[in-house]
């Protein structure tokens, strides 16, 4: 089990998560031919008030795995804990309640936010689904301090959000989530689809209300370079399986797995000649089918350094360093 390096009690666990989706094949009388191992056993902790990236190509499962946490989809099998709590078990009833303190900023700004509904409307709706504003003006007053919150005027509760730029709509989108008081956040590449310029504002944003608010980020990206400013250690993702964990100074100082060195190698270098002159590290083909993923180290199609018994052998994720872990079988040494 991947340990949390947060001195705080563990508040989020995660074991053997395997999440796969079903291929049919028929019109009337489907049946099953294959499936897509979108998330297949990984196993990782969070901490109390940590910040645990989680990097990877598209297609790597990222997403499906946070989905997965929050048990807006089903795990095929393994664990998820939430604060002692194993979420695989509950109603639907008992999960409501757990709900309350696990919420998701959405990717898109733009298609998470209902057209039809005001601002106001959007970050109240919580509050209603919870009982949480007993009188309408204790609910105007918790939207219009949400807005607040965020860096939004008041006044711009009765805007519509084609009315606001994309920045100002996932900062209504991280007002919503913060309407319940959650304890954890989800945050789902919540800055891919905006400008660069905007992009720093949010995630200051978010690292200042993660330290005002006591809140335990999962923070899901597709750039290292994101995810450097906020995290307190890195996850790296490929094709359903987590191949690195670590802190975020020690995986930009040392990379293990050659996936990581490669993803590192892609991050631009303000320097012209700096950036002219250092080594890339090109990965050669494309990401294979989750639905048919290589036998053994899932990587070694695309590896540069795959030797014989990463065919075969499928490399555990081990700890090589103090809280510094991998899952390659030349990092780890035991091959």
């Amino acid at each position: 089990m991947v340990e949390s390096s947060s001195k705080n009690r563990t508040l989020l666990e995660v074991r053997n998560l395997k999440t796969y989706f079903p291929v049919t094949s028929g019109v009337i009388f489907q049946r099953k031919v294959a499936e897509v191992k979108a998330v297949d056993d990984v196993s990782l902790n969070i901490g109390r008030g940590e910040v645990l990236g989680l990097v990877g190509e598209s297609g790597s499962g990222k997403t499906t795995l946070g989905r997965t946490i929050l048990q807006l989809q089903p795990a095929t099998s393994g664990d998820v804990i939430f604060d002692g709590v194993r979420l695989n078990d509950l109603s639907n009833k008992e999960l409501r309640s757990i709900r309350r303190r696990m919420q998701v900023i959405f990717q898109d700004p733009y298609g998470s936010l209902n057209p039809r509904m005001t601002c106001g409307d959007i970050i109240g709706e919580p509050l209603n689904v919870h009982n949480l504003a007993k009188t309408p003006r204790e609910y105007d007053d918790r939207v219009a301090d949400l807005l607040e919150t965020v860096g939004l005027n008041p006044f711009m509760a009765d805007r519509y959000p084609h009315e606001f730029s994309g920045g100002q709509r996932q900062r209504i989108g991280i007002a919503r989530s913060l309407a319940v008081n959650p304890e954890f956040i989800v945050c789902d590449e919540p800055v891919s689809a905006l400008d660069v310029s905007i992009q720093a504002q949010i995630i200051n944003l978010l690292e200042e209300l993660k330290e005002r608010l006591k809140l335990t980020y999962l923070f899901i990206a597709h750039d290292l370079s994101v995810v450097r400013h906020i995290s307190d250690r890195v996850a790296v993702m490929y094709l359903g399986h987590i191949v690195e964990i670590a802190s975020w100074q020690e995986l930009y100082k040392n990379p293990l797995h050659p996936y990581t060195q490669a993803l590192l190698s892609a991050i631009p270098i303000p320097d012209p000649d700096l950036e002219m002159n250092r080594d890339r590290i090109i990965l050669q083909g494309e990401l294979p089918s989750p639905t048919n993923p290589p036998t053994g180290c899932v990587f070694h199609t695309r590896c540069p350094k795959m030797i014989d018994e990463c065919k075969e052998e499928i490399p555990a994720l081990m700890e090589v360093d103090s809280n510094h872990w991998v899952a390659c079988i030349r990092a780890s040494g035991y091959g």
